[in-house]
């Protein structure tokens, strides 16, 4: 468990996390282009059924956000800060789908082209959407091909490399989601929140605990995408061989410093989830919440049914719902399982 020091200063070494003021500026910087999310206390009879009615659960709809999920934020929060003849010369950025649509999205903004990598298991329906906001996609064979290509582009043709999910800005943008939910609901025991390469759990949490310190945050990784657990079991960012998960959008490959350095300082404790765990959430936020998630938008509901039911048996938990960039067709197959197994 990594546990906060409220002693720490603003900036601890070369650490400078995001403060409470840097994140409300980066909050007014983005209001033109980004949504203020809702929240939802949620009480239905199925999930009463699951939890018990001693547990109450407030949902943060940021599925609802530009884009179906967070990641417009950070991608903004980068973008913003560019100077006009880096713009000039266009971005890049690698992503199975969610953010390289949210660099899109942010480059169709701010008047500028987006040429972003993807893999060809990457869902068609994202590869679309890329599309639709008028980014030209390149597919690339597989992630590490997909990882040297990008680093070609940003190369020969200038364009800046928007990560999908490192570095200070990054965290100030994926903070200002935290902040909104601590402001909306300012009296959650604990918040649970998906990782994949850590950046949205690191900013997040670095704004949740800054805060109310002793609302509790958990991260939840899939168990075929475990790269922020074996980080902290070592000490350092560590790498997976390859991505074993129905949660694509929460496959990194790889930990990073920065937010793997947020994560440590700021989330309490980090729990793993099963595909099967991912479908059976994504079941019930369809049944009872009418929401069609991709998995990782359950990620956090599945952390609640399962690992850490008993651990906040009774608490005000807030869970965030982060992407529904999945088609019909996808959802359909994933859930589908579900109900042939529970007959």
């Amino acid at each position: 468990m990594a546990n906060v020091r409220q002693d720490l200063p603003a900036e601890a070494g070369d650490f400078p996390w995001p403060t409470l003021a840097a994140i409300r500026a980066t909050r007014a910087r983005l209001a033109p282009w980004i949504l203020e999310t809702p929240v939802w206390s949620w009480r239905a009879r199925e999930l009463v059924e699951e939890l018990g009615p001693e547990t109450r659960v407030t949902l943060k709809l940021e599925l609802f956000q530009h884009t179906g999920t967070f990641k417009p934020r950070g991608a903004l929060a980068v973008m913003l800060a560019l100077g006009p003849s880096q713009l000039a010369r266009g971005v890049t950025a690698v992503s199975a789908g969610n953010h390289a649509i949210a660099v899109a999205f942010a480059a169709r903004l701010l008047g500028t082209s987006a040429k972003v990598v993807m893999p060809r298991t990457a869902n068609p329906f994202r590869v679309e959407r890329c599309r639709a906001y008028g980014a030209e996609v390149v597919l690339a064979d597989d992630v590490k091909q997909a990882f040297e290509r990008v680093q070609a582009i940003e190369a020969e043709e200038g364009r800046f490399f928007v990560h999908p999910f490192e570095g200070p800005l990054t965290a100030l943008g994926t903070g200002t989601l935290g902040l909104e939910l601590a402001t909306q609901v300012p009296d959650l025991d604990a918040v649970i929140i998906p990782i994949g390469g850590g950046g949205l759990c690191g900013g997040m949490a670095a704004a949740i605990k800054q805060m109310r310190p002793h609302c509790q945050v958990f991260g939840v990784e899939p168990e075929g995408a475990d790269t922020m657990h074996r980080s902290f079991a070592a000490g350092a960012p560590q790498a997976i061989e390859q991505v074993r998960t129905i949660a694509d959008s929460l496959g990194a490959p790889h930990a990073a410093p920065y937010s793997f350095q947020l994560c440590r300082t700021f989330v309490d404790d980090l729990v793993l989830v099963s595909d099967d765990e991912l479908r059976r959430a994504m079941d019930l936020l369809y049944r009872s919440m009418k929401l069609a998630v991709e998995p990782a938008g359950a990620a956090a509901t599945a952390a609640l049914l399962g690992p850490l039911r008993a651990r906040l048996q009774g608490k005000h938990v807030g869970v965030l719902v982060c992407g529904s960039n999945i088609d019909l067709a996808t959802f359909a197959g994933l859930v589908g399982p579900v109900h042939s197994v529970e007959k």
